[in-house]
């Protein structure tokens, strides 16, 4: 399942400096694919397209931010929508 990430951080716990957006998250999760990584950096925000069936291993990758930042968590669909009328 694919899922769009918006992780926020507030200036006073921007990462910069220490060790920067790649701290948010842990790339090195088994069961996670991270597709696409993209940052507002002057809005301290951060979006992730990542693929994975395991929730837990889901919560594992954003585990590294869960004490400054808080997540949104969407599940995404490359499909189209069709009518079914």
């Amino acid at each position: 399942m694919l899922y769009h990430i918006t992780q926020v951080h507030t200036p006073d716990n921007c990462p910069i400096g220490v060790g920067g957006s790649n701290s948010l998250f842990d790339s090195a999760v088994e069961g996670v694919r991270l597709l696409g990584r993209y940052g507002a950096n002057s809005q301290h925000t951060m979006y992730y397209i990542v693929e994975t069936d395991d929730w837990q291993a889901l919560q594992r990758f954003l585990m590294p931010g869960f004490k400054t930042t808080t997540a949104t968590i969407t599940p995404v669909s490359e499909e189209p929508l069709h009518s079914t009328t």
